[in-house]
C-alpha cells in the first residue's frame, strides 16, 4: 500500500477525510473533502469532481486503517491515491491544525 507521511504532506496537497460524521465534526484538517468510509462507494462522484485531476488523493483517517481500504479501492479504480500513514492522530501530534465542524480549533476523536 502506498503511504505517505504526515510531515512529507504540503500545503494544498489534496486531502480526502473518511472518518465518519462525529469524528468529522469534532476536529479535521482544513480544506479536506470529507466522504465517510460508510458512504464512499455511493458518493464516489463528489471525489472524481473534487480530486485535482492529474494530482494524488491522500486518504486519512484517525489511525490508518480506513484510509489504506479506501486508497487499495482508489488503486483499483486508477486514481493515483495514497495512505497518510497514522492518520489524524499523527496530523494532530505534529501540530498540523485541525478545526471543529465551526472552524474553531478541534480534536480528533
Amino acid at each position: 500500500m502506498p503511504t505517505v507521511e504526515v510531515g512529507d504532506l504540503k500545503d494544498g496537497d489534496f486531502l480526502l477525510d473518511v472518518r465518519e460524521d462525529d469524528e468529522w465534526q469534532a476536529g479535521h484538517a482544513e480544506g479536506a473533502l470529507h466522504i465517510p468510509i460508510s458512504e464512499f462507494v455511493a458518493r464516489y462522484g463528489e471525489l472524481t469532481e473534487a480530486a485535482p485531476q492529474d494530482g494524488r488523493v491522500n486518504v486519512i483517517c484517525r489511525s490508518g486503517g480506513r484510509s489504506a481500504q479506501v486508497a487499495m479501492y482508489l488503486n483499483q479504480q486508477g486514481v493515483d491515491a495514497v495512505n497518510v500513514a497514522g492518520g489524524m492522530q499523527v496530523w494532530a501530534a505534529e501540530g498540523r491544525p485541525v478545526v471543529d465542524a465551526e472552524g474553531k480549533p478541534g480534536s480528533v476523536l
